[in-house]
């Protein structure tokens, strides 16, 4: 079997050329895939051109990070979950763009590209899995790999209206995923139905020898494919997530503190589109014969605190390798091995970067660990207990309150640039929607619930660990009852195929 390009698809391609999702240019479309040889496979990716974070390694194509450190280096071998899915047919179509080493809210903190909205393209595609997105929601590919730290896969999936998985974390082997925070992030997938989302994930899970945090789904997990009735759903609505914050900075003994907490109140309340989507969703599950329930989980008021502290510990420690010696750009002329991780890092490292290494050597310093860095991992501890409590733990040893719980992804559609920005502390605030899960180690799946003011709106589910089938049985169910919308100009061409 032979793969061809869909018909005027570089057309297409050139058209749609102007968001920026792509790390290279669009005639990469044209060789060598336009004579690509499949390997026989049933597989409903068969045949499909996938994109690939360019923070995910691929024999022989770039491996950027996004950074200007990594610019020209090539992948020397390929990750996990892309040599699975090739194995079924799938092709690489391209690496995607991505906020530098994956730190930031927007893609704008990209040192290589600029990558818009395809609803509107003076609007930012999210972040940090924000080329991935772009790239679904544009038609140039139908679905994508990504990867998701504290939102950076089901954000982008809202702003840019498409499906996003985080999985189970260790349901997805990381190997060849440059580490941003180790213990945090995981390989997601953005697809442009819930049923191809779930295929992909089909594909990609399982244990890995290669990755010592991987492992498969304890027999006691719901499969993959299992279709049951009704679920119970526990809705955590804005105003639950704005009293717990609110609780907590009447609490604080310091001034300083208070402040910071309840300005981290109004970052969570949502803008009246994402407050309508969310009445919406709720409505149409509840038409579909779920139920109902609210819940409130009051340790999610040091979410993204303690989300902080952990993710910039991990990277600082993490991207200490990139010192120009063992990898990255170097400078034409230093003075000694000092000087020469100075200059390439004062070069090659974005200021988002920069800041959350600063940060992250700050906790894990002499005599700040324990203050710091072990009390955000035991709030972490306790975030995971709470979730546990409703959902039952990893292991299927405890009963379940609920099957699911329904949240919204962020408090704002995509927003803009300039004068339109979010504050980049407001950007950090709002990650209390996505963040949780990730400390938790729990799966999340993203999906349109509507469209609101021209913009797609976002909802995400969030589940027990490795019952990744039961989110996606519900949201298929929706999917079905409200189809998920696309931009003006979408063409689905890969129906086709």
């Amino acid at each position: 079997m032979t793969f061809a390009l869909p018909e005027g698809f570089l057309a297409y391609l050139k058209e749609w050329e102007k968001i920026g999702a792509f790390i290279g240019k669009a005639d990469f479309f044209l060789s060598p895939f336009s004579s690509k040889e499949i390997p026989d496979s049933d597989s409903p990716l068969s045949g499909l051109p996938f994109a690939v974070k360019d923070n995910i390694a691929v024999k022989g194509l770039p491996v950027t990070c996004g950074s200007r450190l990594l610019e020209h280096v090539k992948s020397p071998f390929t990750a996990t979950a892309v040599e699975k899915l090739e194995a079924k047919g799938a092709l690489i179509a391209g690496k995607t763009n991505l906020d530098e080493f994956g730190m930031g809210s927007s893609t704008d903190n990209s040192a290589l590209q600029k990558t818009c909205n395809p609803w509107d393209i003076s609007r930012v595609a999210g972040g940090s899995s924000g080329g991935s997105a772009a790239a679904v929601a544009a038609g140039l590919v139908p679905f994508a790999l990504g990867s998701d730290t504290g939102g950076s896969v089901r954000q982008p999936a809202a702003f840019c209206g498409v499906v996003g998985l985080k999985p189970t974390y260790g349901a997805v082997s990381r190997f060849g995923l440059v580490a941003y925070a180790s213990s945090l992030e995981g390989i997601g997938v953005l697809a442009d139905t819930t049923a191809r989302c779930r295929s992909v994930f089909a594909t990609i899970q399982g244990k890995d020898d290669k990755d010592q945090t991987s492992r498969d789904a304890p027999a006691k997990a719901p499969p993959l494919d299992e279709k049951r009735g009704p679920r119970i759903i526990g809705v955590l609505s804005a105003a639950a997530v704005a009293k717990a914050i609110t609780a907590a900075a009447v609490q604080e003994a310091t001034k300083a503190g208070a402040d910071a907490l309840e300005i981290a109140a109004q970052a969570a309340t949502l803008e009246p589109e994402i407050a309508e989507g969310f009445e919406k969703s709720k409505s149409t599950l509840a038409g579909l014969g779920h139920r109902l329930v609210d819940v409130e989980i009051p340790s999610l008021k040091y979410g993204v605190p303690a989300y902080y502290t952990i993710a910039t510990a991990e990277a600082s420690a993490n991207l200490a390798r990139f010192d120009s010696i063992r990898y990255g750009a170097r400078p034409d002329w230093t003075e000694n091995p000092d000087d020469l991780i100075d200059k390439a890092r004062e070069a090659g490292f974005g200021d988002e970067v920069k800041l959350r290494i600063l940060l992250g050597t700050f906790v894990l310093r002499s005599g700040f660990q324990d203050r710091y860095y072990l009390r955000a991992q035991r709030i972490r501890a306790g975030i995971r207990a709470s979730f546990e409590a409703l959902l039952g733990d990893a292991d299927y040893t405890m009963s379940a309150q609920i099957d699911a719980i329904l949240l919204p992804v962020f408090p704002t559609r995509a927003f803009g640039r300039g004068a339109l920005s979010l504050p980049p502390f407001a950007q950090k605030t709002a990650d209390l929607y996505t963040c949780c899960a990730n400390l938790a180690g729990l799966p999340a799946l993203s999906f349109p619930a509507s469209v609101e003011g021209g913009l797609p709106v976002g909802m995400q589910l969030l589940g027990r660990a490795f019952a990744e089938g039961v989110l996606f049985d519900i949201v298929e169910d929706y999917e079905k009852a409200r189809p998920f919308p696309h931009p003006p100009g979408f063409r689905a061409f890969w129906d086709a195929l």
